[in-house]
């Protein structure tokens, strides 16, 4: 009867261990996209899961997507690569007019103040301009690959 009580007292260290160490990979975000009605937050909730999300929530007044995703299985520019290629700009991606001109005409947001020029003047980067100067995939082209 001992050895059993040790036994429990040691899976349960255990698996204590183990969600401890599960917890630390998770990652909460909070990204802006753009987008105008319900319609949208379906969809890019939808591409945010796509890309690694586990949990989103996008709020159509302040553009503002809160995510969690595991930092070990996916990154924030993954979960706006999806959303871009739904059609939707985010603060680090630009959507491909191809993907914004299929969107429903209510989703139709203005791109004025979301679109900013590529940082490798190539139609090819994703990446908006003034999010990609700071790091260093315009410096080697990595992004435009």
């Amino acid at each position: 009867m001992k050895s059993l009580s040790i036994i429990a007292v040691l899976f349960f260290a255990l698996f204590s261990t183990n969600n401890s160490f599960a917890q630390t990979a998770a990652k909460a975000e909070t990204i802006k996209v753009w987008g105008n009605c319900g319609m949208c937050k379906a969809t890019i909730e939808k591409a945010a899961t796509k890309g690694g999300a586990t949990t989103t929530n996008w709020d159509e007044e302040s553009k503002e997507l809160k995510v969690s995703y595991a930092a070990n299985n996916t990154s924030s520019d993954k979960i706006q690569k999806e959303i871009a290629k739904a059609g939707y700009d985010t603060q680090g991606f630009t959507a491909p007019d191809k993907a914004y001109n299929k969107l429903h005409g209510c989703c139709q947001y203005d791109r004025i103040a979301a679109v900013a020029t590529a940082c490798c003047d190539n139609a090819t980067c994703g990446k908006a301009g003034d999010n990609c100067k700071a790091t260093n995939c315009c410096k080697d082209k990595s992004c435009c690959k």
